[in-house]
């Protein structure tokens, strides 16, 4: 646990020496998304004192070394993933290894969210068709807010960068040390989805937020508590799972609740 304002780069490093040191820990990869994916972090990472391998997303349009270049360079995207036939499919997905200045990249390409990308650039045309002050409140859509820049009091549409942002349609990159096949690498980058679905559900699910206490110990027993509830939702999923059960969450809350000891 950390003070509130402190950055996911500034506790990464810290972390992991404590886990490692805790657990015995030799060999480490970390395996983070595009927030931690700093200079200083990457220094830290290939340092002689540490030397992890790693699988960190990367900010493609803020990429130092030259985003254009990865996603532009020649090579067939190999299909890891095929169309979904049925709406719970996993998301379809292509892959394919890029070398560029002594570094590896990974493109991976979604075409369900290109096709969706794609949309919403379209419906960005409407924009043109709009009087001024119309763009000034649609600059609270995260989706149309890229795309708009100021001008006179107002907004409007950045034609340049609805252009160039079609390189991206449902692209993403990551950077590895790994020499592992690029769809494992792939894969288990997307396996965060798991870590990131557990913090939503303490957040939400089990209410963790919002935290009323005022002493660093209670605040702490108040996480540990939904850590704890966390850990027994899960045990109770897997046992409904194992049983042939498929119950929404809300289902098995009202059905424990009608239990008398």
């Amino acid at each position: 646990m950390w003070p509130g304002r402190t950055a996911d780069v500034k506790a990464l490093i810290p972390v992991v020496d404590r886990l490692r040191k805790r657990f015995l820990i030799e060999k480490v990869c970390i395996v983070a998304d595009r927030g931690m994916l700093s200079q200083q972090t990457l220094d830290e990472l290939e340092s002689e004192q540490r030397r992890w391998d790693y699988i960190l997303g990367v900010r493609m349009r803020k990429m130092r070394q030259g985003g254009s270049e990865v996603l532009s360079r020649p090579g067939r995207l190999r299909e890891l993933r095929p169309a979904r036939s049925q709406p719970k499919d996993p998301a379809p997905l292509k892959v394919k290894n890029v070398e560029l200045q002594g570094e590896r990249f990974i493109v991976c390409l979604n075409e369900e969210q290109a096709r969706t990308d794609a949309a919403m650039r379209r419906a960005v045309d409407s924009l043109r068709e709009k009087p001024q002050g119309s763009a000034k409140k649609l600059v609270g859509n995260k989706g149309y807010r890229k795309f708009l820049k100021p001008k006179a009091g107002s907004f409007q549409l950045d034609e340049e960068k609805v252009r160039a942002e079609a390189r991206y349609d449902g692209k993403w990159v990551v950077r590895t040390s790994l020499d592992l096949p690029a769809e494992e690498v792939a894969l288990k980058y997307k396996q965060m989805w798991m870590v990131e679905d557990m913090m939503r559900s303490i957040k939400s699910v089990l209410q963790t937020r919002p935290v009323f206490y005022r002493t660093d110990e209670a605040i702490r027993g108040h996480v540990f508590c939904s850590f704890l509830a966390l850990v027994l939702r899960k045990e109770l999923k897997d046992r409904l799972e194992k049983a042939g059960r498929c119950l929404q969450w809300d289902d098995v809350i009202r059905d424990l609740d009608r239990l008398e000891g």
